[in-house]
Formats: C-alpha cells, structure tokens, sequence
C-alpha cells in the first residue's frame, strides 16, 4: 500500500495561549532555530514525499500567504473552522483518497522517524485513521492528562472518565476524509471523526517512543529550542 502524498498543515487559528507573541504574527509563523513552526512542518512534508501540501489561513492570512512558496496551496477561512471544517472545506485541493494532516506546533527530537513510524503502521483496510502517538511520560510542554489507551491490536481508545492515559496525541496523522462529505458544513473538530471511527474499531496508533514538545505555550518555545540545539533540522 503507499503512503499518502497530500497533506494538510493547520494554521489558521489565534493562537491566544502565546500571549503577546501572537499578538502581532500567527503562531505558525514563530520560530525555533531561526525557522518558523510552518516552515518545519513544510520541509518535514517534502522529505517525506509529500507533493501536495494545503494550508489554511485566517489569523494574518497575508503573513502566512507571504511566507509559504508557490508550490503550497493556501485555503482561506473567513472563519475559523477548526480542524475538521478547516479540513472539510480544504477537500476540493485534493485528491480523492488518504490525507496526512500535521499541527506544526508539535515538534519531536531530531533523528526520531516519525514518518516510517506512521507509515508502517498505516493499514487502510483496518482503519479509517492512524495516529502518531508518544508517551506522555515524554511529552514537554504538555499539560495533557493523555488522550489515549492503545490496544493490541493498534486500535486506540479514548480516555473517557480515566484519570490519566498513557499516549497524546502527536499532532500528525492520516486519515480517509471521506466521511467528512457527509458532515454539515462549518466549524468542528476532527475528534468527531475519531470518535465515529473509535466506535466503528476503526480508529488506529502507533508509538513513535521519542521526546516531544507541545509549542501551545511561550515556554514550549524555550523547550523545542533546547531539544534542537544540537540539530540542523
């Protein structure tokens, strides 16, 4: 089976938790190293074999559209649509079939293979979504109590009413977008996805056992600088 080709980078929202950082600049646009959270999440796509990358904009849309090259696609919101409708409404980009979607606020050490992680672990005809997991014993930046409990089986349940789960959610999958031509359209999360596919056992994960920082707070920045310091990446 191959690997999708097409990805989606998520980076239209406020990114209120930033404080002032974000006041002036979307949040995709601060930078780790001296390159922006967007740039990385590119690069990482292109090296991967990704041919096809969409981006979504709203908060300082131009900022963005200014900082991507030619060769992305831009999907603009006139409001925020979280990331099943930014999704949703992004699908005329695309190919029919498997979409990767990355949160490039969610960096992970230099070195670690998360995309032959995901892509030996994608099975389309087991699951409709497989998601990049890490422990949350290994998650900086985190305040998350986890998101998941991986079964044998590599299918994935929610934490519910648990106190605590061992893996968080990564920030990149892939998934069959199908499902989203039959939802109404407007602003919801793909966790409703999740859940359908969760119910269906057909939610799938796997464990990329690295370290990994969580970039939704000004202190995750000082974080993801410390674990690359000793990578060109």
């Amino acid at each position: 089976m191959s690997f999708p080709s097409q990805a989606m980078v998520f980076a239209a929202g406020f990114g209120t938790r930033m404080g002032a950082l974000t006041a002036n600049r979307p949040k995709p646009l601060l930078e780790v190293k001296g390159i922006s959270l967007l740039q990385r999440a590119i690069d990482q796509l292109r090296r991967a074999g990704v041919t096809r990358i969409v981006v979504n904009t709203h908060y300082h849309a131009d900022q963005v559209e200014a900082a991507v090259g030619d060769d992305v696609t831009l999907s603009y919101e006139p409001e925020i649509l979280e990331t099943g409708g930014g999704l949703q409404a992004a699908l005329r980009h695309f190919d029919p079939g498997p979409v990767l979607t990355a949160n490039p606020d969610a960096l992970w050490a230099p070195g670690a293979d998360a995309w032959g992680t995901l892509s030996k672990a994608w099975d389309p005809a087991r699951a409709d979504a497989c998601l990049l997991l890490v422990p949350r014993s290994r998650a900086q930046g985190s305040v998350s109590a986890g998101d998941f409990f991986l079964e044998p089986d590599g299918q994935l349940t929610r934490r519910g009413a648990q106190d605590h789960a061992p893996f968080i959610y990564s920030g990149l999958q892939v998934l069959n977008p199908a499902m989203l031509t039959q939802m109404e359209r407007g602003p919801f999360s793909l966790n409703v996805l999740w859940n359908r596919f969760a119910m269906d056992g057909r939610l799938s994960g796997t464990v990329l056992d690295a370290d990994w920082v969580d970039v939704g707070r000004p202190e995750g920045l000082e974080l993801a600088n410390r674990m690359m310091d000793d990578a060109d990446v």
